[in-house]
């Protein structure tokens, strides 16, 4: 059986870019059961709502929803379960110590399969606040604009 090769992205978190700032970004494989890996190869996984968090040395993703696989039955697990994050310890140091300073937070913000395994970007962010947020879609807008305006020009 052949080694798929290349990068197939399963679930985007749009929303993260729009509600946070992403200062860095983590390539990490997640612990997974067959069940869980055919229902997200299918695409039924959710990483709107979720977060990472550090315990124990350890990291957990917390909020993935990954729906059960319909020929599962009985190897089923809870949808909603936390999952183990595979990262070098040290990364998971580093991550911790980030998570604790002061409006720091753990987001997935991709979730794809490369070379056939299932890897999750997680990024280091910063919340941003209500008048950030407004300034991004003022910038947005006017860009936007400006691009209408120059493709008429051209008309």
């Amino acid at each position: 059986m052949p080694i798929k090769t290349g990068v197939k992205l399963l679930s985007e978190n749009r929303k993260a870019r729009h509600e946070y700032f992403i200062e860095d970004t983590y390539e990490c494989g997640i612990a997974l059961i067959g069940t869980e890996v055919k229902s997200i190869r299918m695409g039924k996984v959710n990483i709107k709502d979720s977060y990472a968090k550090v315990k124990d040395g350890e990291i957990f993703v917390v909020g993935m929803h990954v729906s059960p696989y319909e020929k599962g039955n009985i190897f089923n697990r809870d949808p909603f379960r936390e999952r183990k994050l595979l990262l070098h310890k040290r990364e998971i140091r580093k991550l911790g110590a980030l998570s604790q300073a002061d409006g720091y937070s753990l987001i997935p913000t991709k979730l794809y399969l490369k070379d056939g395994k299932v890897k999750l970007e997680l990024a280091v962010a910063k919340g941003k606040k209500l008048y950030d947020k407004r300034h991004d879609i003022a910038e947005r807008d006017a860009k936007r604009a400006m691009d209408r305006r120059s493709s008429n020009m051209s008309d």
